[in-house]
């Protein structure tokens, strides 16, 4: 009798019984991706962990993609999203890509990444699943391919944000603990994140196939990714102009968005930029308390490349590398090629002062937005930045028709402003009730404050989720919340800003 052998035997079978209990779960995998040449991935396994732990799970994003995970307990469902057992049909895979890193070219690749596959929901929709932070790569380039755990929640708790804030982002499914201590500037615990997304297909991506010179995979990338986002452009006379324009006109709306919110990505780099439109990676991201252009939190951002203010000429400059890598595909006479592909790009201001002005008069009730308006807008904006003022609860307040009795809204500039936007609204198409649910709809009350974040984060590394869990319900309903505690209004007193953010890599 040997104990060894049969508690390894127990163990396999406990395994082979939950894998059985997996086939109930609801994944339904159908990779497409590896059908592209295998220079765009390598099919590698994530790393065992010595003891997974269930952080937090989103069983509301879960149930959306059809995934029952009540039928597994919670040790099951840790070896799953740790990546310990795979579902079956699942082939781990991880993707190469290129990109502009602060405007410079590198070759790269998912370092500390594993695609489990491509899940379709009941509704037909189809969307990576995958891990975070599972284990070194081919493409690790010498780091250990392992996360630690407050990154890994600080981009669930800004990705499902962002979700309900109505702006196009990847999501978080869940993140599990892995039992081992990561070295960074100190020991921290370990975390990998499962992450959805409608694909990782991102302009690096394109990139990292015009450097290997070879035109056919460039061809094949950009069927691909038609048929998977684009189909109604597969039919276009010129493919590669028609999916430039189609893409400009996504990251614009996204851009836009993200203005809106006051959110600053922190590292638009071109592997960033995702050919769905989806916000990706968030790293060093923040969202702005205190109105200014100039705005920069991330800690390696030292020319404010990636400022508030910057982030629209930022997606212009990287849809000009997205062009240059399909100009083989655009015509034969390269020098046409540009020609061709620069007439779209240099429409980009253009389209995006006007989808800006639209959101901006959304934010101020207006519903026929002229020209003339920019006027109006900018006037708050330079008092805003002058007065030092939050930018969210600026735009909130403005909604309360008492606000010039407030003492910081009786500054004489202001004052004349007010009665310039007062008399703006009444040229409105529609009655001033419906300025007002406008505003509402466009004005978000909470938005994931820095330093709630960070608090929420550090109790989390001490094993306190309370603050993360009351925050997060508070995020899910940002323009129409009661009983919402003040402190996840207010901006951060002067000893509790935050000024740096960082990537956790």
């Amino acid at each position: 009798f040997k104990f060894d052998n049969l508690q390894f035997n127990v163990e396999k079978l406990y395994l082979k019984f939950i894998i059985v209990l997996m086939k109930n779960i609801g994944f339904n995998f159908d990779t497409t991706y590896l059908n592209l040449p295998n220079e765009f991935y390598k099919e590698q396994n994530p790393i065992h962990v010595p003891m997974p732990k269930n952080i937090v799970i989103n069983d509301t994003l879960a149930e959306f993609l059809g995934l029952d995970l009540s039928r597994i307990e919670d040790n099951a469902l840790a070896k799953l999203f740790s990546g310990n057992i795979l579902p079956e049909q699942s082939t781990p895979f991880s993707q190469a890509y290129a990109g502009h890193q602060f405007g410079h070219f590198t070759i790269l690749g998912d370092g500390r990444a594993h695609m489990l596959g491509e899940h379709i929901s009941p509704n037909g929709n189809r969307y990576d699943i995958q891990f975070k932070g599972s284990g070194r790569t081919p493409y690790s380039r010498g780091g250990d391919g392992k996360a630690v755990l407050a990154p890994m929640l600080r981009e669930y708790i800004i990705s499902e944000a962002m979700h309900y804030l109505g702006i196009p982002s990847t999501r978080s499914l869940a993140v599990v603990g892995t039992g081992e201590s990561v070295r960074r500037e100190t020991n921290l615990p370990g975390a990998i994140l499962t992450r959805v997304a409608s694909s990782h297909i991102r302009i690096g991506t394109f990139e990292f196939a015009a450097a290997t010179g070879n035109i056919e995979r460039i061809d094949r990338l950009l069927n691909y990714t038609l048929k998977r986002h684009y189909p109604e452009l597969e039919c276009s006379t010129n493919k590669p102009l028609a999916l430039i324009e189609a893409l400009m006109q996504k990251q614009i709306d996204l851009i836009v968005s993200w203005m809106r919110v006051g959110f600053v990505h922190g590292v638009m780099n071109t592997d960033n930029i995702t050919l769905s439109g989806e916000t990706i990676d968030y790293g060093p991201c923040a969202f702005m308390d205190y109105y200014n252009l100039e705005t920069v939190f991330s800690s390696i951002d030292h020319s404010g490349r990636y400022a508030y203010g910057n982030q629209a000429k930022i997606i212009q400059w990287n849809l000009a590398r997205f062009a240059e890598s399909l100009l083989p595909l655009i015509s034969d006479d390269i020098s046409q090629a540009v020609a061709m592909a620069e007439a779209i790009i240099n429409k980009f201001p253009i389209n995006y002062e006007k989808k800006w002005l639209v959101m901006m008069g959304s934010k101020l009730g207006i519903n026929n937005i002229r020209a003339e308006d920019k006027i109006l807008i900018n006037n708050l904006l330079d008092w805003m930045t002058t007065k030092n003022t939050d930018y969210t609860n600026t735009f909130k307040d403005l909604e309360n028709p008492n606000i010039i009795s407030r003492d910081c809204y009786k500054d004489k500039t202001f004052l004349g402003w007010y009665k310039s936007w007062q008399d703006r609204i009444k040229k409105n198409c529609t009655s001033k009730e419906l300025s007002h649910i406008l505003m509402k709809k466009n004005n978000p009350l909470v938005i994931p404050r820095n330093h709630i974040v960070e608090e929420a984060l550090n109790l989390a590394q001490e094993g306190d989720l309370s603050l993360f869990t009351e925050f997060l319900d508070a995020l899910r309903s940002p323009y129409n919340i009661k009983d919402i505690p003040n402190r996840f209004l207010d901006p951060p007193p002067k000893d509790q800003r935050v000024y740096q953010t960082f990537c956790g890599t």
